[in-house]
């Protein structure tokens, strides 16, 4: 009697995410912690290109057009989520960096005034209006790093990111509430790409 044939296991399929950040280093390292360490669960591009948020946007949508065009010829594969990372800072032409992702179909984490702002809300409340300076100046003393986040640092910032997320969707509710244009200072979008990696679903 011949051995039953074994089953083949369906390979999971990981959810991909291409992401584009403004920053060659905070944004970056940050980044490929949250890579590393849900590398089980999802797969994360970070490519190296770097500059204004309009830049990034049309850099996004330039990359997405052509993976749809490889797609349809049935070569390649393309990202699940196409995302931006950025400062509100005084970079030029935000608002229509902002709208021309919104229209093909980019998403976007911004942090106003910075990306430190992020990181200062998994230790501590900041409703006040806060510029770049003086967020630096708060988050390292909270990390006890700059620019360069050391791995303790990083740590840090993933054991806290239940309560950032908390803090970051508050400010959300907030500036709604008083009819502040988005992206309001202080607020941060970045618990909106992270918590989309952690909850993924699995194609």
């Amino acid at each position: 009697m011949a051995a039953p044939r074994r089953k083949l296991r369906k390979e999971r399929r990981r959810r991909s995410f291409l992401v584009l950040v403004e920053g060659k280093v905070t944004e970056e390292a940050y980044l490929l912690f949250w890579k590393r360490r849900l590398r089980e669960h999802v797969l994360v591009d970070v490519p190296d290109f770097h500059g204004t948020p309009m830049s990034l946007v049309e850099k996004a949508v330039a990359m997405k057009e052509a993976e749809e065009k490889e797609d349809r010829r049935g070569r390649g594969r393309m990202h699940d989520e196409y995302w931006c990372v950025f400062d509100v800072d005084v970079h030029p032409y935000l608002e229509e960096a902002i709208a021309l992702a919104e229209t093909n179909g980019v998403r976007i984490a911004v942090s106003n005034p910075c990306i430190e702002l992020w990181f200062l809300l998994h230790f501590q409340d900041q409703t006040a209006y806060v510029d770049r300076h003086e967020a630096g100046r708060l988050v390292k003393e909270k990390l006890g790093s700059g620019k360069r986040l050391t791995p303790e640092a990083l740590d840090d910032l993933g054991e806290n990111f239940d309560i950032a997320k908390q803090r970051a969707r508050h400010l959300e509710s907030k500036h709604h509430g008083d009819g502040t244009p988005a992206p309001g200072n202080p607020s941060s979008g970045m618990w909106s790409l992270i918590d989309a990696l952690m909850n993924a679903p699995e194609g």
